[in-house]
């Protein structure tokens, strides 16, 4: 039986959020337009550039402890403050950097995270010279779809925690020195930089990713 004029649509399904307009989106957006326009235009897109990839896992252990709407706002600061994220400029970040940036207030002015950072950056270019560009050796630990939810649901990600591959990716990582790369940490990376499609089942953005991620050329 169709709606009758002037009815208000069904509610969204769990795990989704419906906005003004009628989109469909995943639970967590809600309707801060800057968080709606990183899940829309970011968040599950796949990534192969050195620089976000290396960018993202950084911010992503700034958040620890934290929500990544936190992050999201003081982004274009971090950007600054941290050389652009670039690998190289990063690496050779010292003492007088560390005490520049436990100074500035558009940052986390947490020591421990930002003396990760810059000890990632060093392990990052080490990472690069061994496999010609960070996006080989992440890539590499993308979760097969064999081990994946048949059907991705909030109920579903919620249940299930960090895929197996995100904890033998922070294992490999905590081995060659890296910092702030717990399993939790890692998969949200996986997430964010569309080594997963975690949109969920009804979420307007889903098949767009689902495309990129069939596009993508990967090299195993």
């Amino acid at each position: 039986m169709s709606a009758g004029r002037g009815s208000a649509p069904p509610a969204p399904a769990r795990g989704l959020v419906r906005d003004a307009s009628g989109v469909l989106r995943c639970w967590w957006a809600g309707d801060d337009p800057l968080y709606v326009e990183y899940h829309d235009d970011e968040w599950g897109r796949p990534v192969v550039d050195d620089n976000p990839l290396f960018e993202k896992i950084c911010l992503e252990g700034f958040q620890a402890g934290l929500s990544w709407i936190t992050i999201l706002r003081k982004r274009e600061a971090f950007r600054r403050a941290f050389a652009g994220f670039d690998i190289d400029r990063l690496s050779r970040f010292g003492t007088r950097d560390v005490a520049r940036l436990l100074d500035n207030a558009g940052i986390i002015r947490h020591r421990g995270k930002i003396e990760s950072a810059i000890n990632n950056a060093r392990h990052a270019a080490d990472l690069r010279a061994e496999y010609g560009s960070l996006a080989t050796y992440f890539w590499q630990w993308e979760p097969r779809a064999r081990s994946r939810p048949r059907r991705i649901t909030k109920d579903a990600l919620t249940r299930r925690g960090p895929a197996a591959e995100a904890a033998a990716l922070s294992k490999d990582l905590k081995r060659r020195g890296w910092t702030f790369v717990g399993p939790t940490t890692i998969y949200a990376f996986m997430q964010a930089m569309g080594l997963v499609n975690d949109h969920v089942e009804g979420c307007a953005h889903r098949s767009v990713v689902e495309v990129a991620r069939d596009a993508l050329a990967r090299s195993r």
